[in-house]
């Protein structure tokens, strides 16, 4: 047989790179097939058995590869690798491949690769994102320390932030579907597991209210909201966003295939001899879904009322409301004020044998034994004012609405109160005398605010000075009178205190107190809401009565050293 037809046989065995090396004059068939029998018995891309070999190096080869199939050229080293693209193409993927992904233009992705003749890959990736692949040849050895980079930082960095494996019991309350069980086991990948028990657990140690998990295009943060301020813990790999997503996904029973809507969930930790909820919140993002746990620790409404930080006088006030056999209480404040913990406190005070307590709530934060505690549930129609139609019938005591947001709830809530029972609300007002006025534009007539509410408390939490680092403060006076001091409270007798930070605490703060105006609805209240007076007349009158202020409650906390003037006049700053 001629020597050319040998050749020339041989090229038609080779395939894919190794042909186009071939015919470019890079590489004689006979050593093409040599590397092809030895990538074939090891496993590998033919390529990497070339770059093994010494056969090309590395930028020979992509050159080679560039200028045979008229494909573009990049240096990897030119680019700047924290800025691509994470979630087009999952790491799995790209490093059975050995592709990565440079970008996206409407419905094409560019794929750098080393052998962009896989028809395998092509297809695969086509499948994976529904987008149709360009190749961009890349140098071999550059591939591949990125791939390497992507690929252990997922597992590795994870196993160095999580460290340790923590004793962690998450209690199934339902069953697990065979759908569920399928995905569970994908995401049982212990690290992300061992990394999540550990910001749980960090989150509770360090008093935390929330932990926020945030993927972004470039990074994937966790945030802990700690006395009221969002901190950046930790950066995880940006690869475990989605497994991370759908492991807290499976143990709070939502719908893990479901990534287009917000969810809504709960779980629970055995942390040592006590159980801790989690109210779990997942929000579809450009990036992917942002999840927030919410910290619900049921001992925080066993703490008493002395421990939530009202003065002598409120308390007297909110106690002689809450004994009254019927009536209306509100307690008004923003997201995160603490009304949930103060409701409870109330109720925990009146939860007696002999008492019927129901309560309807968004969900039911906290569970407490001997309270009969309903969840909403818009979609079958347990709405606030259906729920409360319901505990009309069940002879009840006292109910708590977890919020009033509408006439007609308004309306039945008034009338439960008219009718002997005792009902607690809460409303999103910025203080005691707009609440009614708030109610007033709900549409609720004026004598039936004046002959139901009883009491009505504004709150806030304000950030608890550290009792190991702080120091006396020396403001100008005039501040201390801008802030809303008199001269008679100025005589000298006490002195502020500053922020400063220690070891102990979290730049100066360490735990929160409760700002309260509380606000009982006298008869010379009542006149002016019978009267249609303004919020500004209601306060005026409340005044007049010796009701304080949310920032007079305030700077009642500076006197005291329990906090700084700055937080209060953050705070209360409206």
């Amino acid at each position: 047989m001629p020597a050319d037809t040998t050749v020339e046989t041989q090229q038609t065995a080779l395939s894919g790179v190794a042909r186009v090396l071939v015919h470019a004059g890079k590489l004689n068939a006979r050593t093409a097939e040599d590397l092809a029998r030895s990538a074939r018995e090891r496993k590998t891309s033919f390529v990497s058995a070339v770059v093994a070999a010494g056969a090309l190096k590395p930028d020979e080869l992509a050159h080679a590869l560039s200028g045979a199939l008229a494909l573009p050229l990049l240096d990897l080293n030119a680019v700047d690798l924290q800025k691509l693209p994470r979630n087009l193409l999952d790491a799995k993927t790209a490093t059975q491949y050995q592709v990565i992904v440079l970008g996206r233009r409407g419905n094409r992705l560019f794929i750098g690769a080393a052998d962009p003749t896989d028809q395998e890959a092509v297809e695969r990736i086509k499948f994976a994102t529904q987008l149709t692949p360009e190749w961009v040849i890349v140098e071999y050895d550059k591939l591949m320390r990125q791939l390497d980079v992507q690929g252990q930082s997922a597992n590795d960095v994870l196993e160095s932030l999580a460290g340790e494996d923590f004793d962690f019991d998450v209690s199934d309350d339902t069953t697990t579907t065979a759908a569920e069980a399928e995905v569970s086991t994908e995401v049982e990948d212990a690290p992300v597991v061992r990394f999540l028990q550990k910001m749980l657990i960090d989150a509770i140690n360090a008093r935390a209210s929330d932990l926020h998990f945030e993927p972004y295009e470039y990074n994937y943060r966790v945030r802990f909201r700690i006395d009221g301020e969002l901190r950046e813990i930790t950066q995880p790999p940006i690869a475990i966003k989605d497994k991370l997503a759908s492991r807290i996904k499976v143990i709070s029973r939502m719908d893990i295939a479901e990534k287009r809507v917000p969810q809504d969930g709960r779980m629970k930790l055995k942390f040592g001899s006590k159980a801790i909820d989690f109210r779990v919140s997942t929000l579809p993002t450009l990036f992917g879904e942002k999840v927030v746990i919410r910290i619900l620790d049921p001992s925080s409404a066993r703490l008493g009322i002395e421990a939530l930080g009202y003065e002598k006088i409120e308390k007297d006030r909110l106690m002689a409301a809450i004994q009254r056999p019927y009536g209306m209480i509100l307690v008004t404040g923003p997201t995160g004020s603490g009304k949930t913990v103060s409701l409870y406190t109330c109720l925990n005070i009146l939860n007696q044998p002999g008492v019927n307590i129901a309560t309807v709530e968004d969900p039911a934060e906290i569970n407490l034994p001997g309270i009969n505690q309903v969840n909403v549930n818009d979609k079958a129609g347990l709405t606030f004012a259906a729920a409360l139609k319901a505990f009309l019938r069940q002879d009840p005591d006292i109910i708590m609405v977890g919020e009033i947001r509408d006439l007609e709830t308004a309306d039945i809530a008034i009338k439960a109160a008219q009718t002997g029972h005792l009902v607690m609300s809460t409303l999103h007002t910025n203080d005691a005398p707009t609440t009614l006025t708030r109610l007033l534009n709900m549409g609720v007539a004026p004598f039936n605010i004046a002959a139901s509410v009883l009491l009505i408390t504004a709150q806030r939490l304000a950030r608890r000075l550290c009792e190991v680092c702080k120091k006396p403060a020396d403001y100008p006076r005039e501040a201390l009178l801008k802030a809303g001091y008199t001269d008679a409270d100025l005589d000298g007798s006490w002195k502020p205190y500053r922020a400063v930070g220690c070891s102990a605490c979290n730049n100066g703060y360490k735990g929160r107190v409760g700002i309260y105006q509380v606000m009982p609805i006298t008869e010379a209240i009542q006149r002016v809401i019978l009267s249609e007076g303004t919020a500004l007349d209601i306060a005026e009158q409340a005044q007049r009565e010796g009701v304080r202020d949310l920032r007079q409650s305030g700077l009642v906390k500076v006197r005291l050293g329990v906090t700084s003037l700055e937080e209060v006049i953050t705070v209360t700053n409206e």
